[in-house]
């Protein structure tokens, strides 16, 4: 039976970040990813300045820059007079160098840190690798089944085993982990647009009737999130494209002129909206991070932050005890100590978001309760510069900021 000192389910952003740092600091890491490459369109792209700080941190904000990138540095939402937009997060208000959102293709991120990985004799990356289930002895995790993408089987033993592998975790069947999930209002229909000389930048939201966009700014196009209500895909889809069209035409006037690159219904991606998270991260041998341990909205698109700053956490506790050979209970629940309050508190700003501006909207109703109280946040979000950096510096850095070991720094 083959053998590690840390198995990683799941090559996404965590997991990769993960790896890195845990290599790094000299730990025996085996990384096992399902799929053949990276290459998976439509996942989270935005790396905020917490992420871009590491990099530099990690010696590779250079390389990272050097990646075809789009720079966003604010975030409008339509809460104004008639729904106007209004810019409710403005990163230059930030000091630099981090004064912005890089827009990145993820599988560009994960080919650099994966790349940088290889270079650290402990580390291991199989791809094409399924893990299938835990091996489990005396109720302690050991290690994981895995399949291969040519049909083969086997079996690895690890000290710790870490699911990263998102919402669709294996470790979200082990029942004494215990999710609870909340109420979602919106689908999400994630589909491009050409982008023009004159149309606004950042990101930007956009409503209708019972219709809300959210467009980020990519360079030459136009990546697009039309929210839906809630289990209505089947449902809109045979109401027609033309229709859908319509809606986002209306909702984003400035932009009707190009609804109709979108040809066919193959061209909108469904994400099927969660918000939850585990109650407990861990077992013995066990410990889940980021989409594992708790599934994220897309509001605010801190997803992927947050799932990295969990791995920078998690190899900062974890890294002397895999090097002894030996994790105790105690070491993984200090990683759930320190990340979980950070996850609530940002998945109740979610869940506000969710049932003060989204919901309404979908609903039919005036988003924040009344028209004369969106007037107030409109105001107040474009009051002082001390003001405009509180949600400028939330967007950017989250609730708590991690620091990597000193071995994995460069």
């Amino acid at each position: 039976m083959e053998e590690t000192t840390c198995c990683v389910v799941g090559g996404g952003p965590a997991g990769m970040v993960l790896a890195l740092l845990l290599a790094r600091a000299g730990v025996d890491v085996t990384v096992l990813e399902k799929h053949g490459d990276f290459l998976r369109d439509f996942r989270g792209d935005t790396v905020h300045p917490s992420t871009l700080a590491l990099l530099d941190e990690l010696g590779l904000g250079e390389r990272f820059a050097r990646l075809p990138q789009r720079r966003v540095r604010t975030v409008q939402l339509p809460i104004g007079r008639g729904r106007s937009a209004v810019t409710v997060a403005d990163l230059t208000v930030l000091r630099g160098p981090y004064d912005y959102v890089a827009m990145v293709p993820q599988w560009d991120l994960l080919d650099l840190l994966a790349d940088e990985a290889r270079r650290e004799p402990c580390f291991h990356l199989r791809m094409s690798t399924e893990a299938t289930g835990f091996l489990v002895e005396s109720g302690r995790v050991t290690g994981v089944r895995y399949r291969t993408g040519d049909g083969r089987t086997g079996a690895l033993r690890a000290v710790l085993t870490v699911a990263c592998d998102g919402r669709g975790s294996l470790a979200r069947a082990c029942p004494e982990l215990g999710l609870h999930g909340f109420t979602c209002p919106m689908d999400a229909w994630w589909f491009r647009l050409p982008r023009e000389e004159g149309d606004p930048q950042g990101l930007v939201g956009a409503a209708g009737d019972r219709f809300l966009t959210a467009m980020i700014d990519r360079g030459d196009y136009w990546q697009c999130a039309g929210l839906i209500p809630k289990g209505t895909n089947a449902q809109r889809r045979a109401a027609g494209l033309d229709r859908f069209l319509a809606e986002f035409a209306a909702a984003a006037p400035w932009a009707a002129d190009r609804v109709h690159a979108v040809r066919s219904w193959d061209e909108v991606k469904l994400l099927d909206v969660r918000l939850d998270r585990l109650r407990r991260w861990h077992r013995p041998g066990l410990l889940c991070i980021g989409d594992a341990a708790h599934a994220m909205s897309p509001v605010f698109g801190i997803g992927i932050n947050l799932a990295v700053q969990d791995a920078v956490a998690a190899a900062r506790y974890l890294a002397e005890p895999l090097r002894r050979g030996s994790v105790s209970p105690r070491d993984v629940h200090r990683v759930q100590r320190r990340r979980r309050p950070t996850t609530v508190a940002t998945q109740a700003l979610q869940r506000a978001a969710h049932a003060r501006f989204i919901a309404p909207v979908l609903q039919g109703r005036p988003p924040l309760g009344s028209a004369d109280r969106a007037r107030h946040v409109a105001r107040l979000l474009t009051g002082s510069r001390w003001v405009r950096r509180l949600p400028a510096y939330f967007v950017a850095y989250g609730a708590l900021r991690e620091r990597p070991p000193a071995a994995a720094v460069r």
